[in-house]
């Protein structure tokens, strides 16, 4: 076992525009940018997005390659190696299906299944999003 204790600190998505996306994570899930960094050796421009402790760190790289197809497909993206989603724990997956539709998010799929229930979105640049119901999370 590791000595050293660890927590979650963020995931990062390149996006094709920082604007879009930083209006995207605010508008639809209710985070705030808590960072922007320069990075020119890149060059980059970075934000750090910040809801409680969840943390997105959104990238925009001029010229960057846009997504592929296949890679915002929830089913044809397990066939590439590689960062698949990011993930957020729900206390009830139907109530954030219905805050989703509602706020227009794009719905790939929403099942309760025998290992759980869950929720997939696309952000505006294409990544997938996914939410678990977790119940015990938050009791």
């Amino acid at each position: 076992m590791l000595g050293t204790p660890i927590t979650h600190h963020h995931a990062g998505l390149s996006v094709p525009s920082l604007a879009q996306s930083v209006a995207w994570w605010r508008d639809m899930l209710g985070f705030e940018v808590d960072q922007e960094i320069d990075i020119p050796m890149i060059p980059a421009k970075i934000a750090m997005m910040r809801r409680g402790a969840l943390r997105i760190e959104l990238f925009e790289v001029p010229g960057a390659k846009p997504l592929p197809p296949e890679r915002s497909s929830m089913h044809d993206d397990l066939h590439t190696h590689g960062t698949k989603h990011v993930a957020f724990a729900v206390p009830d997956i139907d109530a954030i299906t219905a805050e989703m539709t509602a706020r227009g998010a794009e719905i790939v799929m929403s099942r309760r299944a025998p290992w759980g229930a869950f929720l997939f979105i696309r952000d505006n640049a294409g990544n997938l999003v996914e939410f678990c119901e977790q119940k015990d999370l938050f009791a």
